[in-house]
C-alpha cells in the first residue's frame, strides 16, 4: 500500500523593493540645499555661502544634473559643512522640516509610495546627500530604509572628508547589498530617478523608470525599455498645524472668556450698587 503524499506547500514569493532616488524625484529641489535659510539664522552658513549654495543648485536643477555640475555641488557642500556640529545640524532639520521640504514633495511620488507599500513592498530612499537630512525627509514619508551619503564625524563634528559617497555606482553597490541583507529579489523590484547619473541603479533591478528625465537619461531609457513618468503636482506633505486647535487650546480659550466675563459682571454689579457720587445716603 503506497503512503499518500503530503503536497508540498507553494514557497512564498520573493521580497520585493522600490528604491526612489530623493531630488527632482521624490522632492522637486536639492535636498541638500533645502536648508540653507534655517542654517543662515543659526549661524552655521555665512550669506555668501548662501548664494553659493544657490547657484550650485540652479546649476544642478537647470542643468541636467550631469557628473560635472553633481560634483560640484558635492565639493562645494563638503567645504561648506566642514566643522559643523552634527547634533545642531540634526536639530535644525528636525525643527524646520515642516518649512524646508512642505510646498515641494511630488503627489504622484507619494501616490507610489503608498501603492508599493499597499503591493507589500519595502520603500528605500536613495540620496546622495547627507543622512542627516535625508532620513528625516524619508521618515516623514514612510520609506522603510535610506541610503544616503555618510559624512566623516570626529568628536561630533563633521571633517569634510566622505565615508560613504551615495552617488552613481555606490548607489547600485549599496542597493544590491541592502537586497541581499534584506532577501530582495532584485529583478522583481522597481526604481525611480530623474539622472543619467542614476542608470547604474536603475540598471539593477527588473523594473525601472525615468522621473522627469535629463535627455541623456531619456534616451537611454527608450534604448533600454524603461519606463518614463512625468512629475508635477509638488503638494504639502505634513498638515498644517496653525489650522488645527487642540483640545487643550480650546479649554484654555474657553476659560479665558469665562474669566473675562465674570470680571465684567462683577464690575457691572459694582455699579449698579454703589451710592451716586455727592449725594449722601439718608439714614
Amino acid at each position: 500500500m503506497n503512503e499518500q503524499q503530503t503536497p508540498e506547500a507553494p514557497a512564498p514569493a520573493p521580497r520585493t523593493a522600490a528604491f526612489f532616488d530623493l531630488d527632482k524625484t521624490i522632492i522637486a529641489t536639492s535636498s541638500a540645499t533645502a536648508f540653507s535659510r534655517p542654517f543662515l539664522a543659526e549661524g552655521l552658513l555665512t550669506r555668501r555661502a548662501v548664494m553659493r549654495t544657490a547657484y550650485a543648485q540652479l546649476l544642478y536643477l537647470v542643468g541636467g544634473a550631469d557628473e560635472d555640475q553633481t560634483e560640484r555641488l558635492r565639493a562645494q557642500l563638503s567645504r561648506m559643512v566642514t566643522g559643523w556640529d552634527v547634533s545642531q545640524v540634526s536639530s535644525i532639520v528636525a525643527e524646520t522640516l515642516h518649512e524646508s521640504i512642505d510646498p515641494t514633495v511630488y503627489l504622484e511620488a507619494v501616490a507610489l509610495i503608498d501603492e508599493h507599500h499597499a503591493a507589500g513592498r519595502d520603500v528605500v530612499v536613495v540620496s546622495a546627500s547627507g543622512a542627516e537630512v535625508v532620513e528625516p525627509i524619508a521618515a516623514a514619508l514612510g520609506a522603510d530604509h535610506v541610503i544616503a551619503t555618510r559624512m566623516h564625524v570626529v568628536d561630533g563634528r563633521y571633517t569634510g572628508a566622505i565615508d560613504f559617497y551615495a552617488y552613481g555606482e555606490n548607489k547600485a553597490s549599496a542597493i544590491m547589498a541592502l537586497a541581499d541583507e534584506q532577501g530582495y529579489d532584485l529583478a522583481g523590484s522597481y526604481a525611480y530617478s530623474d539622472s543619467i547619473t542614476d542608470a547604474p541603479m536603475l540598471a539593477v533591478v527588473g523594473n525601472a523608470f525615468a522621473v522627469n528625465p535629463d535627455r541623456a537619461l531619456r534616451r537611454l531609457a527608450a534604448d533600454r525599455g524603461w519606463g518614463t513618468l512625468s512629475f508635477n503636482r509638488p503638494v504639502p506633505l505634513f498638515p498644517r498645524p496653525a489650522r488645527v486647535i487642540t483640545s487643550g487650546v480650546v479649554l484654555l480659550l474657553v476659560a479665558a472668556g469665562v474669566i473675562v466675563w465674570l470680571v465684567v459682571r462683577r464690575k457691572r454689579r459694582e455699579r449698579t450698587t454703589a451710592p451716586p457720587r455727592g449725594r449722601r445716603r439718608q439714614r
